[in-house]
């Protein structure tokens, strides 16, 4: 059996588990209400349900490389806009991880060719506004991981400069926004930063005529 028949047999193998413990399961499926939006890492080993032991259904999830909010990213805002206007989520979650490979190419001077080059730029702005702090910490894994954390800190920014997010605050006050980080080492998730609809953001970045 090749590996990709394999993935077809386990698929199986899971639909008649869920059905056996749950007969209504995949008919319950047919509306979602998520409660939450999840913007995470497209690391392998960072799958959003099973490290938060939720099924499908109660997370809406978009993931990409270094769980990066970029405001010309059509996909993230697209994902974004659904998940907060007609799914009306409670909560977004940023979520990094700790050994994440995106961040750890970023620290470097490498070039990883233009399209990684232009992605990796992102975090490397991270780092240029974090610098005093990350440049204060001697050992590079432990620069490594804070720079980890003031990633997600500053995507979860990203979003509450979104009129998207701005808007729902004024209309719905929700949803709030989460920034975690993800252990490989132990599977603990840490939260590191947070922002819910009464909090400030610099003026520059705020609407003041959204309906």
């Amino acid at each position: 059996m090749s590996a990709y028949e394999k993935l077809l047999s386990n698929n199986k193998s899971w639909a008649a588990g869920m059905v056996k413990e749950s007969p209504d399961f995949f008919r319950n499926l047919a509306d979602q209400h998520p409660e939450f939006l999840w913007i995470g890492c497209s690391d392998s080993r960072v799958p959003a349900n099973e490290i938060t032991g939720t099924l499908p259904g109660e997370i809406f999830v978009h993931r990409n490389l270094a769980n990066l909010v970029i405001h010309t990213d059509v996909n993230l805002l697209s994902v974004l806009e659904y998940a907060v206007v007609h799914l009306k989520v409670k909560h977004v979650i940023v979520c990094g991880h700790y050994g994440c490979g995106g961040i750890k190419a970023a620290m470097t001077s490498h070039d990883f060719k233009q399209v990684l080059n232009m992605w990796l730029r992102n975090i490397k702005d991270v780092y240029r506004l974090h610098r005093n702090e990350l440049e204060a910490i001697s050992d590079l894994g432990k620069r490594e991981d804070r720079l980890t954390e003031l990633n997600v800190q500053e995507q979860v920014l990203h979003l509450a400069k979104t009129s998207i997010i701005q808007r729902a605050w004024q209309h719905t006050k929700a949803p709030h926004l989460h920034g975690w980080v993800y252990g490989l080492k132990d599977g603990l998730l840490r939260s590191v930063f947070s922002m819910t609809p009464d909090s400030a953001i610099d003026p520059i970045y705020a609407y003041d005529d959204l309906r």
